[in-house]
């Protein structure tokens, strides 16, 4: 009998022990509940410089043995453990994205700064290249200005030096004076070419057979005729016509044998020089344009 009793006791204990450690549960929920701000302000501030979001976790409550083992209490128990977790998860999120935001921005105005100095860099490119162009366009300048100083120096000191360039003999009949179409036609050869130059001379020498002042005369006429031919019908200026009656007078330079034959020549002849100096070439020099940069 007494054997039942012990046994019908300790069944009744056993299945008090449950409900009993749901009430002291219940009982430190509600006290931890009521508590939470005086807790929460007292741990910031001893522990905000020890995590980066400033909210630690917290100490896990004492559940006692039956607050772990039972079933019932283990989701509250979860839970309260892994809301601290979760909370400090977010903000770390959300610092997360507002750095990576803020990395965004610093990267796009380095890549505008790095385009805007490539930018600055082409354009003094540019302005380097246009001042070397125009560098080698002014030494050019520089250089064909000095060849042309020291040609107009070399034409200068020349100016009265005239070179033989072309040399023309017409023939005339003894006692006559008038011009032959084979004489016309050379003196088209030799006057034609220098229409618009300058810088040139005609030498007009006149040769005749006979002596004393009767041949010089007849020599003066068939030059004379020959200057009036280059002026009336090839418009020579008279200034550059220089004409001499030479009469039986040899030829310059001359040898014995071309003597002879002089002598020997029936009729008159009138030699024609055309002499030039450099003022010609320095005038096509300067008519030539310069080449463009």
């Amino acid at each position: 009998m007494k054997n039942r009793t012990l046994v019908a006791l300790f069944v009744a204990v056993v299945l008090a022990l449950p409900a009993l450690a749901q009430t002291t549960a219940s009982s430190q929920d509600s006290t931890t509940a009521s508590q939470p701000a005086a807790t929460t302000s007292t741990q910031s501030g001893a522990m905000a410089t020890d995590s980066a979001t400033g909210k630690p976790l917290q100490p896990p409550a004492r559940e006692g043995f039956w607050g772990r083992v039972n079933p019932f209490a283990r989701k509250k128990y979860v839970q309260r453990q892994t809301g601290p977790i979760r909370d400090r998860l977010n903000e770390l999120d959300g610092l997360t994205a507002a750095n990576s935001k803020m990395i965004k921005d610093v990267d796009e105005r380095a890549q505008q700064g790095i385009q805007l100095a490539s930018t600055k860099a082409n354009e003094a490119d540019q302005h380097a290249i246009d001042a070397g162009n125009k560098a080698t366009a002014a030494q050019q300048t520089a250089t064909q200005a000095n060849a042309r100083l020291s040609t107009v120096e070399q034409v200068v000191g020349n100016i009265d030096q005239y070179k033989a360039t072309n040399q023309t003999e017409i023939r005339f009949r003894p006692g006559q004076s008038v011009l032959s179409n084979n004489a016309k036609s050379a003196l088209d050869d030799l006057a034609t070419p220098l229409k618009n130059q300058r810088g040139y001379i005609i030498e007009v020498q006149g040769f005749s057979t006979g002596r004393g002042q009767a041949a010089i005369a007849t020599s003066q006429k068939m030059a004379d005729s020959v200057v009036r031919y280059l002026v009336l019908n090839h418009d020579i200026p008279v200034y550059r016509i220089y004409v001499v009656g030479m009469g039986n007078a040899p030829l310059p330079n001359a040898t014995s044998e071309d003597t002879k034959t002089a002598k020997r020549t029936s009729g008159g002849r009138v030699e024609i020089s055309l002499l030039k100096n450099d003022l010609e070439q320095l005038a096509s020099s300067s008519s030539t344009p310069a080449p463009q940069q």
